[in-house]
């Protein structure tokens, strides 16, 4: 389910009242590989519900600049959506998440391997809460960027 904050946030409170743990990551999820599909199904283990912070458009290309995002805000969440291991997707603007986790409060926050808990934006609300931040490493050989990279080396 794609979902709006709201929307989410209201979800996500009937999970929890039913005893449910909701697991976050956020992402740019641009052009979808198994290092994704690998990192979702190991995020939601954590827990009995994942849901991921997708990055806008706008948002992606402050962080990666102006060719960025590949595949339209629509596409990477319908394409999130689809996945088993995805209970819902929420877009957001910002340049971080913070907002969206302080706003949503799971009970754990997972980030890849790339990060550090001390790096990890809104680990400390997190932990604040009594909730878990983990890093899960990641797939070996998978990359947005080296995708990016063969392809336009192949024209």
């Amino acid at each position: 389910m794609i979902y709006s904050r709201e929307e989410a946030s209201t979800q996500i409170a009937l999970w929890k009242n039913a005893g449910e743990k909701v697991v976050f990551t956020n992402g740019c999820f641009d052009i979808m590989h198994p290092g994704h599909v690998s990192y979702l199904a190991d995020a939601k283990s954590y827990g009995d519900r994942l849901i991921i912070g997708l990055n806008t458009d706008a948002s992606v290309r402050k962080l990666k600049g102006a060719k960025r995002p590949i595949q339209s805000e629509a596409d990477r969440a319908m394409i999130l959506d689809a996945l088993k291991s995805v209970d819902g997707v929420v877009l957001f603007d910002e340049k971080t998440p913070l907002e969206l986790i302080t706003a949503l409060k799971p009970d754990f926050l997972v980030k890849g391997g790339d990060y550090s808990i001390e790096t990890i934006v809104g680990a400390k609300e997190v932990i604040r809460r009594k909730g878990e931040v983990k890093v899960i490493p990641f797939l070996e050989g998978y990359s947005t960027s080296k995708i990016i990279k063969k392809i336009l080396q192949s024209e």
